[in-house]
């Protein structure tokens, strides 16, 4: 009985150190972890809008209960376009994406900004022959097919989900946009 109370007590101090360690660890990096994901979006949203003087945050919404933020994009003093972060329900993950509107409210390009789907099939979002098919596409083009040639958006074979959730994330993203700046939504 001895000998189990001397290993059950030397486990349970190894795990609080371990869990103390695990503590200071994320103390320290948490901080350092925010600053670099601000950094990289930072970068992402001057890629997608690189005409842009001044990208402004114009305000906040919460797509599938994630945060997401707007922002218009000014050359000068004139409004050029907008782009917004927002996210979309996939097969395995939430998928980030950050999408970049003209003031006419058609999009002018997609980033994935992160997303955990499924390898060799979901991870096909990333590509550019499928976030090209965005571009160009209004509010009531932003539906998926399993049709080729389209004025709407063409699912990747095999990952119809992962398709359906940026799609669905965009059009979401271009209703908020148009309610907003234009007032009209569909």
């Amino acid at each position: 009985m001895k000998e189990m109370l001397k290993i059950t007590a030397s486990l349970v101090l190894i795990f609080v150190a371990a869990g103390l360690v695990m503590a200071v660890v994320f103390a320290k990096t948490a901080p350092i972890v925010k600053i670099k994901k601000e950094q990289e979006e930072t970068a992402a949203r001057k890629k997608m809008m690189p005409d842009a003087d001044n990208i402004i945050e114009a305000g906040k919404w919460e797509p599938y209960g994630k945060k997401g933020k707007y922002f218009e994009g000014k050359k000068g003093e004139e409004s050029i376009g907008y782009l917004i972060s927002t996210y979309g329900k996939g097969y395995s993950s939430y998928i980030n994406i950050l999408v970049s509107v003209g003031k006419d409210m058609k999009v002018k390009g997609i980033g994935i900004l992160g997303h955990g789907e499924t390898p060799g099939l979901g991870d096909e979002i990333e590509q550019d022959y499928f976030k090209k098919r965005f571009e160009g596409k209004s509010l009531e083009q932003l539906e998926v097919v399993k049709v080729e040639g389209t004025d709407k958006i063409q699912a990747i074979s095999g990952a119809t989900i992962s398709s359906r959730a940026v799609t669905n994330g965009v059009r979401e993203s271009v209703k908020l946009l148009k309610e907003k700046y234009s007032g009209v939504a569909k």
